[in-house]
């Protein structure tokens, strides 16, 4: 399929777009034709129809271990690529063919025999496709939104209509196992040093003779994991309400080597049961996909041990609504209605936070929680925001 010429982009006029406006005046956007109009949503949604069928054949590329075979064994033909994957040829051409007109993959100019065309992942690409570690890790994100939310999008209609929610086990593993690996290279480079940075005495109870860490919605235990492989005497107690989450983390503990310092534990955090004295309560992008924050909030500080603290970690968002919004926040909202509001009113009655909670939602919960203060993290990063809830 091929789509329409109207969609076709016009070059921008770059006076008229740097031309300053008066006040009171209408935008272009607002003073254009409806014709005009239409058409820029037209190429705006086309572009990102085009990046949805990418990304599609992305998840194709980590789904088949297609980007692995290209990382490991080097360049190769369709033919090669199909053995090496175990896939038919001719879907091994087409897959490689695509990958090198959407710059992912790369080949020699020319005309050459379509068999014998050699294709190659960029040192660069394969970093961020097939190493779960790196910084630029994209992999997570491409899982994510293919593999688990466009499953229950059938279930999200109805539940526009009903205004229930979705349970987390409905999305399925992939999406599990993409939340997992989405902040795991921030938790693995990034967490012990803003802890060392911006909380001194918490990384000195950790550091010192081992302090306790209590992970809540600890999720496949990553965190949990960083935690321990930067503070070698501390011990982490994880919890979480997703029985194959925790199966996860325990798996994934004993492959790190802490499981002797790592629990994990399927409980609601919410619970005021819950007992124990940690110096530091944790609570990952993950309150603001909670039925009842307050109340885990609650319990987290009826956690504490003298002189620890609570540590969340949340979306980077601004403190007000505003349309249109950044990158980085449409994204947010995009998840936040594909999969966290729908989440946290599973359980009802339920708060219906969302993913785009902002500041003082955090401070409004935090309060009602007993807190007395809230304090944001002079950490730096374009989608997570730090608080220590005192």
């Amino acid at each position: 399929m091929t789509p329409p010429d109207r969609f076709a982009p016009h070059p921008p006029n770059p006076r008229a777009a740097a031309a300053p406006r008066p006040p009171g005046a209408r935008s272009a956007t607002e003073s254009a034709a409806p014709s005009t109009t239409a058409q820029a949503l037209s190429v705006r949604l086309f572009m990102a129809g085009l990046g949805a069928a990418e990304l599609m054949t992305a998840y194709l590329g980590l789904r088949l271990g297609l980007y692995d075979a290209l990382a490991e064994g080097g360049p190769a033909t369709a033919p090669q690529l199909a053995e090496r994957a175990g896939i038919a040829p001719r879907y091994a051409r087409e897959w490689l063919e695509q990958q090198a007109a959407a710059g992912i993959l790369t080949t020699a100019p020319g005309d050459i025999d379509p068999d014998r065309r050699v294709f190659v992942l960029p040192p660069g690409h394969a970093e961020a496709l097939t190493d779960p570690d790196s910084l630029f890790s994209i992999a997570p994100l491409v899982l994510l939104p293919i593999g688990g939310m466009a499953s229950v999008l059938p279930q999200l209609i109805e539940a526009f209509r009903t205004g229930e929610g979705i349970a987390y086990e409905r999305f399925g593993p992939e999406l599990r196992g993409g939340q997992a690996g989405l902040n795991r290279s921030v938790f693995q480079h990034q967490l012990a040093g803003w802890i060392a940075a911006t909380l001194p005495a918490v990384h000195a109870a950790l550091g010192g003779q081992g302090g306790v860490v209590a992970d809540v919605a600890c999720g496949s235990g990553h965190s949990s994991i960083a935690l321990a492989q930067a503070y070698p005497r501390a011990r982490v107690h994880g919890l979480d309400l997703d029985e194959r989450s925790v199966c996860d983390a325990r798996a994934n503990a004993r492959e790190a080597g802490v499981a002797d310092r790592v629990t994990f534990e399927v409980r609601d955090a919410a619970d005021p049961e819950l007992a124990g004295r940690y110096d530091l309560v944790c609570v990952f992008d993950a309150l603001h996909d909670m039925a009842r924050p307050v109340e885990v909030l609650r319990s987290c500080r009826a956690l504490l041990a003298p002189g620890g603290s609570v540590l969340l970690m949340e979306p980077n968002v601004g403190e007000r609504f505003t349309a249109p919004a950044s990158e980085t926040e449409r994204f947010q909202y995009a998840v936040s209605l594909l999969h966290c509001l729908p989440v946290g009113m599973a359980d009802q009655p339920s708060a219906a936070t969302g993913t785009v909670m902002r500041p003082g939602t955090v401070r409004a919960y935090a309060s009602r929680a007993g807190f007395a203060r809230v304090r944001v993290l002079p950490v730096r990063h374009t989608f997570h925001r730090l608080y220590q809830l005192l």
